[in-house]
């Protein structure tokens, strides 16, 4: 018994010691052009294999270095560089008869470059296409003839240029895994990666048959969850946009060629989306269904709901890419949104409310139109709100000059019964028609204007108001049309009376009573008699 346990032990002695002295007898080397004619044939693209290494232990070859070429219409550099590639082969095959038999492949710390060219072709498209490289006569055919257990990419960075785009797409610490891959059947894939400028990136689905005439339009179907992606940082919308924000997507990526759709739910934090805007406070939810061309550079946005908190509105249209820019087409309708809701996503339009103000109550209704460029888009439609208050914002007192002619009463809110008006807004300013304000204490507002880019106001407003000494000089049936306008910025609104106008409304109010011509005389009477009231009497 002891005699077999000694003789087992000096086999087993024996057998290490072959193991390890195999790696110094057997001079992996001496397979690297076959294996870099086998990559080359199969991937249609020259590849360079470094010094390699025979691993026993671990049942396959490694290389020190690795490059494979891009397509040389793009580029002369490498389309892949990676420090080390292990192989994973058959030994015995290997050892006895020096046959090949791929079993795994792992490419270490690999920098990739994925490049769109202006007609939308990717520098990938083309692998596993004839090349030019020469190999031995006896290396493999295709990319349809090679099947591999296992292909690993390990903590690899990826940059993304798009067509027109200067800003690259990063993913660093990049790891993919593909089972079971063979050409020309569906296989499982999975990704990870950071994303730099901020947020990570997962995927999980199943990929294959490989197109063999253009790899991008390869079908696939994964999962995908997207956390926390800062949008301007990682150079998804362009500076010129003022767009920013925190991006998290659930959802699903599929492709049947040259058709893409993505769908899922998009939730989107401290969201910016004018230049001068700032960060919302409120999470923007958006449920949608996306389908994109992927050969004529567009899409549809079929489906599109936005939620803000209980706030509801549509968002439908297009985009297509032209000269290197995204021009969208799209649709917003907002029936009836709450007002307490969405007064959180003002600051991120740009747009401010009197000092010290808040919007409460009441609801609001949005019919826009947005076309154009996404760095100078243009937008044009109707808003209305109803029943709503401007807290902590007295629109009596702020028309001082006014509220002293006409009696309006002084209170720390102004309610609001209905707002109204049309709206044209581009890089230039925003232009807003047809405004019509009924106020409860006041009367009604009418009138049109411009707010500039910096906020500047220029409006040209009317009051028709009930009440007051303007009144009881006007006409006995106490109700007339006070002009003024608003200017100062949206913050710091001023309210300037038009004196004259009102010397020519209340002269026409008489001269209609009277039946009797307008003349100039009777407006500076008029005017005069308006001027006294804004004096001050003396102690």
């Amino acid at each position: 018994m002891n005699r077999a346990l000694r003789w087992l032990g000096i086999l087993v002695a024996l057998l290490l010691v072959i193991a390890l002295a195999l790696p110094f007898l057997i001079d992996a080397n001496q397979f690297r052009p076959r294996l870099e004619a086998a990559l080359t044939q199969a991937l249609g693209r020259e590849v360079k294999l470094g010094d390699l290494k025979l691993s026993i232990m671990s049942g396959g070859v490694a290389a020190t270095d690795l490059s494979i070429a891009d397509d040389p219409s793009f580029s002369k550099t490498p389309f892949i560089r990676a420090k080390s590639l292990k192989v994973g082969v058959e030994l015995q095959p290997l050892i006895f008869s020096k046959k090949l038999n791929v079993t795994g492949i792992e490419i270490q710390d690999p920098e990739i470059a994925l490049v769109q060219s202006s007609t939308g072709i990717w520098n990938f498209a083309s692998l596993g296409s004839k090349s030019d490289a020469k190999g031995p006569a006896s290396s493999p055919g295709s990319m349809q003839d090679l099947t591999v257990k296992l292909v690993k990419i390990t903590n690899g960075r990826l940059s993304l240029k798009t067509a027109g785009e200067t800003q690259l797409k990063v993913l660093e610490k990049l790891n993919i895994e593909v089972d079971d891959f063979a050409p020309a059947a569906a296989f499982p894939v999975s990704l990870a990666a950071d994303i730099q400028g901020g947020g990570d990136v997962k995927m999980n689905g199943k990929a294959g048959p490989i197109d063999s005439k253009d790899v991008s339009e390869t079908p696939f179907d994964v999962a995908i969850k997207l956390n926390k992606l800062n949008i301007a940082k990682a150079g998804f919308v362009r500076p010129s946009t003022g767009f920013e924000g925190l991006v998290s997507i659930d959802g699903n990526v599929s492709s049947t060629g040259p058709e893409l759709q993505l769908k899922g739910a998009i939730q989107a934090d401290q969201l910016k989306l004018a230049k001068g805007g700032k960060p919302a406070a409120k999470t923007v939810a958006f449920d949608f269904v996306l389908n994109n061309d992927l050969r004529k550079r567009s899409g549809t946005l079929t489906r599109g709901e936005v939620h803000i908190g209980k706030a509801k509105a549509e968002l439908t249209g297009t985009y297509r890419i032209e000269n290197n820019d995204t021009i969208l087409h799209a649709k917003l309708a907002a029936p009836a949104m709450e007002v307490q809701e969405i007064a959180a996503m003002l600051p991120a339009l740009d747009i401010v409310l009197p000092r010290g103000s808040s919007l409460q109550g009441g609801t609001a209704a949005a019919n826009i139109t947005v076309n154009g460029a996404t760095d100078n888009l243009v937008s044009d439609g109707t808003l209305a709100l109803q029943k709503t208050r401007l807290a902590g914002f007295d629109l009596g007192s702020q028309m001082n000059t006014v509220a002293r002619l006409t009696g309006i009463a002084v209170s720390p809110n102004t309610d609001f019964d209905n707002i109204s008006a049309t709206v044209h807004s581009a890089a230039g300013g925003m232009r807003v028609e047809n405004i019509s304000v009924i106020a409860t204490a006041i009367g009604e507002l009418t009138g049109a204007g411009t707010v500039s880019p910096a906020n500047a106001l220029d409006f040209k407003m009317r009051a028709k108001l009930r009440t007051g000494a303007l009144m009881n000089i006007v006409s006995p049936t106490g109700q007339t049309a006070v002009p003024f306008s608003i200017q100062g910025t949206s913050a710091e609104p001023r309210f300037v009376p038009d004196v004259k106008g009102m010397a020519v409304g209340i002269a026409t109010g008489i001269a209609v009573e009277r039946l009797k011509p307008l003349t100039d005389t009777d407006i500076g009477k008029q005017a005069t008699g308006i001027l006294d009231l804004f004096k001050k009497k003396k102690p």
